[in-house]
Order: C-alpha cells, then sequence, then structure tokens
C-alpha cells in the first residue's frame, strides 16, 4: 500500500536532514572531542547538537513524539509509549566512531512510523552528499535514481557481502571470516547506511547480530521499497512484534536469500 504522505512532507524532511547536517555536524568533522557513554559507545557534540536540531525541525514538519538515540532510555520508552504508533525515529549521527576518527562514513537517519512501521525513510552522508531516501509504496531512491543502481549478485560465490562480526555469536563470526561462502566481505561501522548499500546494489547480502531501532528504521524501508528482503536470523519476518532490537539478515536479489540463510543456519549447527 503506497504511504499518503505528500511530496511536500518528503521534502520537508530531505531538507530537515541536509540542514542539520551542513549546520550541526559538517563543521564539527576533524575538530570535536568525544566522550563515552555509560553503555561504552562513544558520543560527541555533533550528535547531541543534531538531534536537538532535528527535534526542532521535524516537529515543524509534523508534531508527533521522537525517538532518537541519544534520548535517556526513560525519555525513550515514554515516547514509544505515549506515540501509539506514530512518531520520528532519530540517529542524529550514525557512525559516530568513525566521525570522531575523521573516518568518512556517517550519517543522519531520520523515520517517520506510522502504526509502528515505518512509511518514510532518509538516510544522508554529508560527506559524499549521497542521500537515500523511500517512502511506503514510492520506491527507493538515491537523489533522483531509482534503486538498485546495479543488478545484484546472483550467486553466493559472486556476493559482496556487509558483515559485522563483532555483534555475532563467536562460533558463526569464526566460520565466515576463515571460511565465508562470499567473494568479499566489508564492514563500514554505520549500519544506517549499509542498508542503504544492500538496496543500492552495493553490497549483495547483509548479516547483523543485533541493531537498534534507529539502526533500522530508515535503511529496512529502503531496503524493502529496492525489492529487498530482510528477516531476524530467528526466521522471523522483520516487523513481527513491537518496534525493538532486531538481528538482521538481507540481501537485495530474494531469491539469493534463500541460499544465504541456509548457509548461515547450516554454519550455526555447525
Amino acid at each position: 500500500m503506497a504511504s499518503d504522505l505528500s511530496a511536500a512532507v518528503v521534502e520537508a524532511v530531505i531538507d530537515a536532514v541536509r540542514a542539520v547536517a551542513r549546520d550541526e555536524i559538517v563543521p564539527r568533522f576533524r575538530a570535536v572531542a568525544h566522550r563515552r557513554k555509560s553503555d561504552g559507545s562513544i558520543v560527541t557534540e555533533a550528535d547531541l547538537a543534531a538531534q536537538c536540531a532535528l527535534v526542532e525541525r521535524l516537529h515543524a514538519v509534523r508534531s508527533c513524539p521522537l525517538v532518537g538515540e541519544e534520548m535517556p532510555r526513560v525519555e525513550r520508552q515514554a515516547a514509544l509509549d505515549r506515540a501509539g504508533g506514530t512518531f520520528w525515529c532519530v540517529d542524529p549521527l550514525d557512525g559516530t566512531s568513525n566521525f570522531a576518527n575523521a573516518i568518512p562514513f556517517f550519517a543522519v537517519s531520520v523515520a517517520l512510523f506510522e502504526d509502528a512501521r515505518p512509511v518514510l525513510g532518509v538516510v544522508y552522508n554529508p560527506i559524499t552528499d549521497e542521500l537515500f531516501h523511500a517512502r511506503t509504496g514510492g520506491g527507493a531512491w538515491l537523489g533522483d535514481e531509482l534503486l538498485p543502481l546495479r543488478d545484484g549478485a546472483k550467486t553466493m560465490r559472486e556476493s559482496i557481502a556487509g558483515v559485522d562480526l563483532k555483534r555475532l555469536p563467536p562460533r558463526l563470526a569464526q566460520r565466515l571470516a576463515a571460511q565465508g561462502p562470499f567473494h568479499s566481505q566489508r564492514n563500514f561501522g554505520a549500519g544506517t547506511l549499509e542498508w542503504c548499500y544492500v538496496a543500492a546494489g552495493r553490497f549483495d547480502i547483509y548479516l547483523h547480530g543485533g541493531q537498534r531501532l534507529w539502526d533500522y528504521a530508515a535503511g529496512s524501508l529502503i531496503l524493502a521499497e529496492a525489492g529487498g528482503r530482510a528477516e531476524t536470523m530467528d526466521g522471523e519476518s522483520f516487523w513481527n512484534g513491537p518496534p525493538g532490537p532486531r538481528s538482521v539478515i538481507a540481501t537485495l536479489d530474494p531469491e539469493l536469500f534463500d541460499a544465504w540463510n541456509r548457509w548461515i543456519e547450516s554454519a550455526r549447527e555447525d
């Protein structure tokens, strides 16, 4: 079903994401200190400033609760509890470790949820000026180019894989590192962009042991609208149950999904 979001709403969100990246993130690149949160992850002044700016700009587009990575956990849960399924989900700076170490692979990610499912997703890398977006029923796009940009691999041995090894069960990670069934493996440290790389045909297959809502909110919609397929490692439909942490198995080519899933299941059983 196509979303009833107007083109004006989509453009307003895109404009907001671009403006926040321009004003709050790019000026701080290579010039910002960082600290560690209680969970050990890194946060910078850019993360916090970008989230504050997105709150203001997105509420001007649609006034509904907002769930952001840099909010305290209690505030995030309170926002979800009062949202009624309609809310913004924001990762103001995905790839903070990259950003803090002057590695130019990070993104701003924004999704709008209705009935607890994403209906609009925007992911923007300000360094490459690549903006991916999708709305339900409207296809997925990189700028004005329809995704995917290229035909993906049809076999496992031809595939470029996006795999985050550190969040997988150790035996599975070791098997993938030593005997992976793919042509080559990448992990760039920004899950929101990695979803988009699958949607674009840059990655053929994808595996992640655990992502938070803001990691997959926009990217999962962009991949779905590009014709890709995603499930959890437990074999469940990706959007079963309420929004929350998820593992990810995904491919651009739906037929390749079965081969990738079978290999992972076999490797986990060995």
